[in-house]
């Protein structure tokens, strides 16, 4: 089978998954029940000063009978003390050496602060730093956490006076609280960073009881915002990953893709967007920590089948097909197809269209069933109906080109050509 073991930094794991500072990472007991399960590595969760949490702590939003689409938190730093937490993590290292073990930390605004977190943590035999530059609640108001990571100056500044001290690698975590990553990511590297993950959560409210009227999670009749992640955020997070792996500057360091990754699918699509190795935990908190099982096997029978040997043998390739839109072939068109043979006959793509996009269906009215069939000289290959048809490949879109030449939006401006007149 395919090799995906993962060296990050010369951090090395047996896999590409690990967990994220989050819950999950808070203690020895939680490491150790993760590693047993075969995760390749850990961030602990956040260590700095001790805080106070508050109870309850977490919200969701479900959709359509699926439990826990996007989650929300509230909970801080690690509220244990951290002479514990040290001793724990030399403890798990003994028993797991050959694991990643990378310890997230938040310390006060001052190099003296940081300089001597970082001693302190360094003496446990960690094999690596990551500075949590994204909390998106609590910790900025106190000018912590998401607070450093959405100013490029102030993140700069900390990263060198952490690499003043830094013997191990040091990865910064990034806010996505920001229009773009890519200014925090690029003074971060110039600041010496090793290597940069993002995202960190979301800031958001995920709903209001309608009886009580309070947003959720309701602390004694008030909430506040939280940190927003799970599945729902994967498609951000993509977006931001990109634009790192994009910038000449910051594709130089490895990054550690975070945010809403469930499966081996979503961690492959990370990795093929320039992430060398995954972060995850939502997806640990609801389905526990076994889930790492199909990762692993699915990577490697999708590593296999595409005849990858490595994981560096993908890493990053599909990142030159994301473009400018003005660079898009306004030629390239695609028609809609119904396959009459795997139609059910729902509708579904019918009122799609009429209600919502082209009008480009027409409804033939039959008994017992109807009938479904695509305008050709009307659609505009939109893709609605393929994407709220219930069948797999009952709609597809077929290549139809405009012409055979490649033309871009601003090859159609220059050359004058007419837009549409309906």
């Amino acid at each position: 089978m395919a090799d995906i073991s993962s060296n990050f930094l010369g951090i090395k794991s047996p896999n590409p998954f690990w967990l994220a500072s989050a819950p999950p990472t808070d203690k020895k007991i939680n490491v150790l029940r993760a590693f047993e399960a075969g995760w390749g590595g850990v961030v602990w969760k956040t260590l700095g000063t001790q805080v106070k949490n508050v109870s309850s702590r977490y919200s969701a939003v479900d959709y359509h009978g699926s439990r826990v689409m996007g989650f929300n938190n509230i909970e801080l730093i690690s509220d244990r003390p951290l002479d514990i937490n040290l001793i724990e993590i030399k403890e798990v290292l003994k028993e797991f050496p050959d694991r990643a073990m990378v310890v997230s930390l938040m310390a006060d605004n001052d190099r003296e602060s940081w300089h001597e977190l970082i001693k302190k943590v360094q003496d446990t035999g960690a094999h690596g730093l990551e500075l949590n530059f994204g909390c998106p609640h609590g910790m900025t108001e106190r000018g912590m956490g998401a607070a450093v990571g959405q100013d490029p100056e102030i993140a700069r500044m900390v990263v060198e006076w952490v690499m003043e001290i830094a013997t191990i690698p040091v990865i910064t975590k990034l806010t996505p609280n920001v229009h773009s990553v890519v200014p925090t990511g690029l003074a971060s590297v110039l600041g010496g960073t090793n290597a940069l993950s993002l995202i960190n959560t979301i800031q958001s409210v995920t709903g209001i009881d309608l009886d009580t009227l309070i947003p959720n999670p309701n602390v004694g009749g008030k909430s506040a915002f939280g940190g927003y992640c799970g599945p729902a955020v994967k498609p951000i997070a993509l977006k931001f990953l990109t634009t790192i792996a994009q910038n000449e500057i910051t594709r130089k360091v490895p990054v550690s893709g975070i945010g809403g990754i469930s499966t081996w699918k979503d961690a492959v699509e990370f990795m093929l967007l320039g992430a060398s190795n995954v972060q995850v935990c939502t997806a640990a908190m609801k389905h526990g920590f076994r889930i790492v099982e199909d990762m692993i096997e699915g990577l490697n029978y999708w590593m296999d089948d595409k005849g990858f040997k490595t994981l560096n043998d993908f890493i990053g390739k599909s990142v030159h097909t994301m473009s400018n839109w003005e660079d898009l072939d306004i030629n390239y068109h695609v028609i809609a197809n119904i396959n009459q043979d795997k139609c059910v006959h729902c509708g579904l793509c019918y009122i799609a269209c009429e209600d919502t996009s082209h009008q480009s269906i027409t409804l033939d009215y039959g008994k017992p069933y109807n009938k479904y069939t695509i305008k050709e000289e009307e659609c505009v290959g939109c893709n609605l109906c393929n994407l709220v048809c219930p069948v797999d490949d009952c709609i597809t879109m077929v290549e139809h080109r405009k012409a055979d030449e490649y033309m871009n939006w601003k090859d159609f401006q220059r050359l004058g050509l007419p837009l549409n007149d309906h």
